[in-house]
């Protein structure tokens, strides 16, 4: 039915590398408040991580998610797209113009982009969050921990992410690169809902009828709060993902999800995830503004 439009992932791709190159110092930040310890709230981060490591290391990891990031994104939002526009064109074949948008597809085309979503991008998670982590000092309580091939100290694990994928893999198998990926399965499902489903309405909404297409402001404004209202939701698994991929770099600390979230609960309850909250919020921002406005 000629629904298929390369433009899709093409548009994806754009957006994920402008993406990573906006938002990578802001997702280091977010990685090490939610992995990383000694860190009072998001300024105190920025100012320990640029004293003791200098600006560079707010780009560590980056040349990773740049060659990856940009395929991911490409597609997620080619699929999401895709797939919306066949169900529609499916369910109303005989409105060529463009059917209207219904919920259904919505939802069901959103949860096909979070399901394909970890498939892509729970390696690409992974290295980002180890090359992130490597560097944060650790904890003396977490010496006792069992450790790992690795030795403990300030020698850093990984040199780089071809390094870093192949000691993964010597050390942990292959289903070592998907480390994390139930946590972020339970992120990414209801968080591309509440992300593109908003994104499509609210751009519908802010466009005059008059008009072909939603403006460039009208993207931007609409990427932003839909940006934020899936973080609102998707930051405590978030939180969880990013902890289980960071852990098994020098200790094994976490042995599920469950026991994840367990631990951070007892450790520091709900009120000491509200920098977390601020962190992820403002680079969610960023990031889907950066998607949106590209597309």
């Amino acid at each position: 039915m000629g629904s298929f439009q390369l433009e899709d992932f093409v548009a994806g791709w754009i957006g994920g590398a402008a993406s990573v190159i906006v938002g990578h110092p802001l997702d280091t930040v977010k990685a090490r408040l939610q992995a990383g310890t000694g860190y009072g709230n998001t300024l105190s981060c920025i100012r320990t991580v640029y004293r003791r490591e200098s600006v560079f290391a707010f780009f560590k990891g980056m040349s990773f998610p740049l060659a990856s990031i940009a395929v991911y994104n490409s597609v997620v939002f080619g699929v999401f797209s895709n797939t919306q526009r066949f169900l529609s064109r499916h369910r109303c074949p005989e409105a060529e113009a463009g059917p209207p948008h219904m919920l259904s597809d919505l939802l069901l085309a959103s949860m096909v982009a979070g399901v394909v979503s970890v498939g892509l991008g729970a390696p690409v998670d992974l290295i980002k969050i180890r090359l992130q982590m490597q560097t944060q000092p650790l904890q003396e309580a977490n010496l006792g921990l069992k450790p790992r091939a690795a030795a403990l100290g300030e020698q850093p694990a990984y040199q780089g992410p071809v390094h870093c994928i192949a000691t993964i893999v010597r050390t942990e198998g292959l289903a070592g690169l998907y480390r994390g990926a139930s946590a972020m399965l339970l992120r990414d499902v209801p968080g591309y809902c509440l992300y593109f489903i908003p994104y499509v309405f609210l751009s519908d909404w802010i466009t005059p009828e008059a008009h072909a297409g939603p403006s460039p402001c009208a993207v931007w404004l609409a990427g932003g709060m839909a940006g934020a209202i899936s973080w609102g939701t998707a930051t405590p698994m978030d939180v969880v993902k990013s902890r289980m991929q960071a852990d098994g770099a020098y200790v094994n600390k976490y042995k599920g999800v469950l026991d994840c979230i367990s631990q951070s609960y007892q450790k520091e309850g709900l009120k000491g995830q509200h920098h977390l909250v601020r962190a992820s919020f403002c680079y969610n921002r960023c990031y889907g503004q950066c998607l949106q406005i590209m597309r």
